[in-house]
């Protein structure tokens, strides 16, 4: 009797030890240009962080649509959205869901700008965000601040969903006055 959970956890810990170790890469470091990429949004639109140059981009990455956390984070973004723009910044989210996912993530929640369908994993694995867990890969929570020169500004890692976008306009006023 005492043998079967034993056998159960020894049958878990080889299935994620055995589960593809999908190792993200290095995250892009402040003042390191934003690494490039071309992805579709949630209406069937080419995006790519050279269409933001000259302007303050924050691209955020996120887990998956319709769950608890992201579900926070996408709509803290939108409530803020407005402070943002006025601020001279442009809000773009990324995911390695679909177009499909996210056209009704944004239907849902009244998302205000693109939200990134990266399904072949480069962007993630570019901006050294791509993580996995038993097999599945997602994008770590992670938001990158990048200035109107397309370079990184601030990389936040771990990010609190609910607080992450007022970090990002705390940051944007104290940089924007810092730059000459």
């Amino acid at each position: 009797m005492r043998r079967l959970p034993l056998l159960f956890v020894l049958a878990l810990l080889c299935g994620l030890l055995a589960a593809p170790a999908f190792a993200a890469g290095a995250l892009p470091k402040a003042g390191t240009a934003a690494p490039a990429f071309r992805l579709q949004d949630q209406n069937g639109h080419w995006r790519s962080p050279a269409d933001y140059r000259g302007h303050w981009l924050v691209l955020y990455f996120y887990p998956k649509d319709f769950t608890p956390g992201c579900t926070t984070e996408v709509c803290t973004f939108r409530d803020d959205i407005a402070k943002l723009r006025q601020a001279g910044a442009s809000v773009v989210g990324v995911s390695l869901d679909d177009t499909k996912s996210h056209a009704e993530f944004a239907a849902r929640y009244h998302v205000p700008f693109p939200l990134l369908a990266d399904t072949d994993r480069k962007a993630a694995t570019e901006y050294g965000v791509l993580g996995s867990m038993v097999g599945m890969h997602y994008a770590k929570r992670t938001t990158f601040l990048v200035d109107p020169a397309g370079n990184i500004a601030k990389v936040y890692v771990d990010v609190d969903p609910k607080a992450n976008s007022g970090q990002v306009l705390a940051d944007l006023a104290v940089l924007k006055k810092a730059a000459p």
